[in-house]
């Protein structure tokens, strides 16, 4: 988690450091500085079934429940062209979980009906115990396996509704957490789902004519209590994650200070933007595309954050162990605002 490279951008100055270390990031914060973070979690959500009568393998990734009591999911399939309204799925070695499609609501995108009988903790548990790890495969070219459960899990993941992990937290150790309360940092909590759209790429020219997923969030008093304190005292606020600036940025008032929150964002951050609330943000190497990478240029200054990715893919580019890793499991960047 910590044991990673960390590469420190400094907004002002226009100065790139390296450190060996994502542990170094104590340095550049002091007692009663805030760092907010994404506590969702990661759920099993990739399912492997087979279809009836043929027994194709069907790939069923599991987006969200929608209705508890009918066992409603809705899911995306692949591939896709197989699966119709009124196919059967069957899932587990004896085929003893069923689901039905009941309709088409994407290309890839269908709503099943699981029929279970028995209580809604017992159906999830059983759903869950034959899902694995979802993985995005755009970065991560190998088969899931069963640590990757805890691994693409932050240590203070809380509340389940995740199809991905807020990867930026994935740095975060029980060991360096410790170390920074014993410095006198303070965390703050918030809570976005994170979905797939997290991976699409920007396929327009006109980024203000890109349509963001919608994601499921929550900002509670507690958070709110914290990081307005922390502004008015004049101590750093420090986002971890895209997620947590876009959740950020979503309960802010036009006053500058945090708001409860509980509902649904599709914002979408791009160069030129005024963020409100963060000091300092925690990143990951995002790929070329991608809405993360936009918003980070749109936080760090477009041409410095690319400045910092050339800088990142000529490091130690003769030593591929020492270079800098890109995507989820990859190495960090913290770009602070001095």
């Amino acid at each position: 988690r910590d044991d990673c490279k960390l590469m420190v951008v400094h907004t002002k100055q226009g100065l790139i450091e390296h450190r060996e270390s994502f542990r170094d990031i104590l340095d550049y914060f002091d007692d009663k500085d805030v760092f907010v973070f994404n506590d969702t979690k990661v759920f099993p959500a990739r399912l492997y079934g087979n279809k009836e009568k043929t027994g194709a393998r069907i790939e069923v990734f599991l987006l969200r429940e929608l209705n508890e009591e009918m066992r409603l999911w809705d899911v995306l399939v692949d591939p896709a062209r197989k699966i119709r309204i009124g196919n059967k799925l069957y899932f587990g070695e004896d085929d003893s979980m069923v689901a039905e499609v009941i309709d088409n609501t994407t290309s890839r995108g269908r709503t099943l009906r699981f029929l279970y009988d028995g209580p809604h903790d017992e159906f999830k548990r059983t759903l869950y115990s034959m899902g694995e790890a979802p993985l995005p495969k755009e970065t991560i070219k190998r088969p899931a396996r069963p640590e990757d459960m805890e691994n693409f899990q932050c240590i203070f993941a809380r509340h389940e509704g995740a199809v991905t992990a807020p990867t930026s937290g994935l740095h975060f150790s029980p060991q360096l957490m410790k170390m920074m309360e014993i410095k006198g940092i303070e965390f703050a909590f918030v809570t976005m789902h994170c979905g797939l759209g997290n991976f699409r790429e920007i396929d327009v020219e006109d980024l203000s004519k890109h349509k963001m997923d919608s994601e499921e969030m929550h900002v509670r008093a507690e958070a709110c209590d914290i990081i307005n304190k922390a502004k008015a005292d004049g101590h750093k606020v420090v986002a971890v994650g895209t997620t947590v600036q876009r959740t950020l940025e979503t309960a802010v008032s036009a006053d500058r200070k945090l708001k409860e929150y509980d509902g649904w964002t599709n914002k979408f951050i791009f160069p030129p933007y005024d963020v409100c609330l963060a000091d300092a943000m925690v990143a990951d190497f995002y790929m070329p595309f991608s809405t993360l990478l936009m918003l980070t240029c749109a936080y760090g200054g477009y041409e410095l954050v690319m400045k910092a990715y050339r800088e990142a893919m000529r490091y130690n580019e003769n030593d591929p162990e020492r270079r800098y890793r890109f995507g989820p499991y990859g190495d960090a960047m913290l770009i602070i605002r001095d």
